[in-house]
This record gives structure tokens, C-alpha cells and sequence, in this order.
């Protein structure tokens, strides 16, 4: 039977990759499996409505697309040096504190279930943009106070940490680049969608079936981080 879910099969990925590493540490499709599920991962966490896409989808809608490169490319810029940092601490934290990786996945869990929550009671998106386009200092601190940022960062690390044959250090590079340029693209998406909103995008049906949609898709990735 064909499986439903994506993130069902980016959890079998990741299971596959660490049965068959432990055999053939030398596999070359380490990292294209490893990719493959990082970004099945990823792809509903970064796309579903939350502090930062909803800043972009704001300005955009107030200040058009080209308006928000700016805040874009500080926010990134944030994103890969913050990945990297927490990336390369990551492995002592482990062996220091092995709870660490159990409180992280449940604590997790249990926050993505809240935004799924709210999000499935929410109504219209609300236009709380600034009265000037946001810049590059702007988007920095937009994820420096982004708790869902620190919190996606510690779960990939938490779920795909050894899944692969690169070394420590590659592999965190790696998942900063990916990390980065998957958030990139949702954030250009949602600040396109909000240059070009119209009365469609801002009635309450439409909004309440975004909502519901990205509810859905949130709760089946806490659920799969619980089982996982």
C-alpha cells in the first residue's frame, strides 16, 4: 500500500540509512538519503505558518516582494552561522547530558501540537507589519527571538544526528546549508503570496482552510517525532 504520509517515508529513510551504515559505513548514498529526509522533514515545518514566514508574508503583502530581500538575507545569514554553532555543540551536549535528546524530541513535540492547535483555531492573518520595510539587522533578530528556529535546529540534530557516514563537522554544514535554503525559498514563497494577497487570500474561509491544512500536516510531524 502506498504510504499517505511523506513524513512516514522520511522516517523509514532515516531508519534504512542507520540499519545499513552499521554494515557498509562507506555507503554512497549516504547522503542522498540523509538529504532526501532532511528536506521531507523540513518541508512541512518551514512552510506552515510561524513567526518567521508570517513576518515575511506581512511586509511582503504591506511593502512588495523586493522590499523583503533585505530582512531575507539577514535572517538566513542568521540562520546558517546559528545551525552551525548549535551543530558543533550539539555532540558534546549529547554526551554530557543523554536526557537531552529524549527532552528535546518530546518538548518538541508537544510545541508543534500547540501551533497546530492554534493554528486550527485561527481565523485571518493579521497585518501587524512595521510602518518601513523591515532590513538586514531586522530579519537577524526576527530569528535570534524565533523560538521554533532553536527549536527545529535541535531536532534535526536530534533525529539525524549519526544517520550518515560524513563526518560531524560535513554534516553540519550540510544541514545548515539545507536548513537555510529550504527556510529561503518558504519565506520568498510567503512574501510573494503576500505582494500579491487579495480579497480571496483575506476572507475567513480562506484562512480558515490554510490554517486547518497546515494544522493537519503539523500534527502528523508531532506525532512522527513522538514514535520516531
Amino acid at each position: 500500500m502506498t504510504e499517505r504520509w511523506p513524513l512516514r517515508r522520511a522516517r523509514c529513510r532515516i531508519i534504512m540509512i542507520r540499519v545499513v551504515m552499521r554494515g557498509a559505513p562507506c555507503l554512497k548514498r549516504g547522503m542522498t538519503e540523509i538529504t532526501i529526509a532532511l528536506l521531507l522533514f523540513l518541508a512541512p515545518l518551514a512552510y506552515s505558518p510561524g513567526p518567521g514566514n508570517m513576518f515575511f508574508a506581512a511586509n511582503g503583502a504591506r511593502f512588495g516582494f523586493r522590499a523583503t530581500v533585505p530582512a531575507n538575507v539577514g535572517y538566513h545569514l542568521a540562520t546558517v552561522l546559528l545551525t552551525i554553532a548549535i551543530g558543533l555543540g550539539f555532540d558534546w551536549i549529547s554526551r554530557a547530558a543523554p536526557l537531552f535528546l529524549t527532552i528535546t524530541r518530546y518538548a518538541g513535540a508537544a510545541y508543534i501540537l500547540y501551533l497546530a492547535f492554534g493554528l486550527a483555531r485561527a481565523g485571518v492573518l493579521a497585518d501587524d507589519s512595521e510602518a518601513r520595510p523591515a532590513g538586514v539587522v531586522d530579519g537577524a533578530v526576527v530569528l535570534l527571538l524565533n523560538p521554533k528556529a532553536y527549536l527545529i535546529i535541535a531536532l534535526m540534530f536530534t533525529q539525524f544526528t549519526g544517520a550518515t557516514d560524513m563526518t560531524h563537522t560535513a554534516f553540519v554544514l550540510w544541514v545548515a546549508l539545507l536548513f537555510t535554503l529550504n527556510n529561503a525559498v518558504a519565506f520568498s514563497l510567503y512574501a510573494a503570496l503576500g505582494d500579491g494577497m487579495t480579497v480571496k487570500w483575506r476572507s475567513p474561509e480562506s484562512a480558515r482552510m490554510l490554517n486547518l491544512t497546515f494544522a493537519i500536516i503539523l500534527s502528523a510531524v508531532a506525532v512522527w517525532m513522538l514514535v520516531a
